[in-house]
C-alpha cells in the first residue's frame, strides 16, 4: 500500500469511526446495521462477548441509552485491508438503568470488504 493510499483509508477510518460514535448516540439501527460486520465479536468492559445482534438489540430495545459520547487519543494502524483502532472513549449514560459514566479504552479492527470498512471485532475497558 503506497503512502496516499494509506493517508486515505486513515482518513476514511476517522469518518468511520465518528459515523459509529453517532449512530450509537442516536440509536441510528441502519447506520450500525452498515458499519457492523454481522459476525462482529466484541468483549464490552463487563467482560462479557457480544455480537452485533446483540449490540443492535441493546439499542433498539431502549436497554442502553448514550446521552454523550466523544473520542480522544485516536491511533490507528494500517495492516493490508484491516484498519486496528485504539481510542479513548468518553461516555455518558446507562445501561439497564445503571448508570454509566466514565472513559473507556477501546480497541476496534476494522476490515476492508467490497461494500466497504466494517467493524469486525474489538474490546473495550473501562481507565
Amino acid at each position: 500500500m503506497n503512502r496516499i493510499q494509506n493517508e486515505t483509508n486513515k482518513d476514511q477510518i476517522v469518518a468511520l469511526e465518528k459515523r459509529l460514535l453517532e449512530a450509537m448516540k442516536n440509536s441510528d439501527i441502519d447506520a450500525l446495521d452498515e458499519l457492523l460486520h454481522d459476525d462482529l465479536l466484541f468483549v464490552i468492559p463487563t467482560g462479557q462477548t457480544v455480537t452485533k445482534q446483540m449490540d443492535l438489540a441493546n439499542l433498539q430495545s431502549g436497554n442502553l441509552k448514550i446521552e454523550v459520547i466523544s473520542s480522544s487519543e485516536q491511533e490507528i494502524s494500517l495492516i493490508h485491508d484491516n484498519a486496528i483502532v485504539s481510542v479513548v472513549i468518553s461516555l455518558k449514560g446507562n445501561y439497564l438503568d445503571n448508570p454509566i459514566d466514565g472513559q473507556f479504552k477501546y480497541i476496534r479492527t476494522w476490515k476492508l470488504f467490497n461494500e466497504g470498512w466494517k467493524v469486525i471485532g474489538g474490546a473495550g475497558i473501562q481507565i
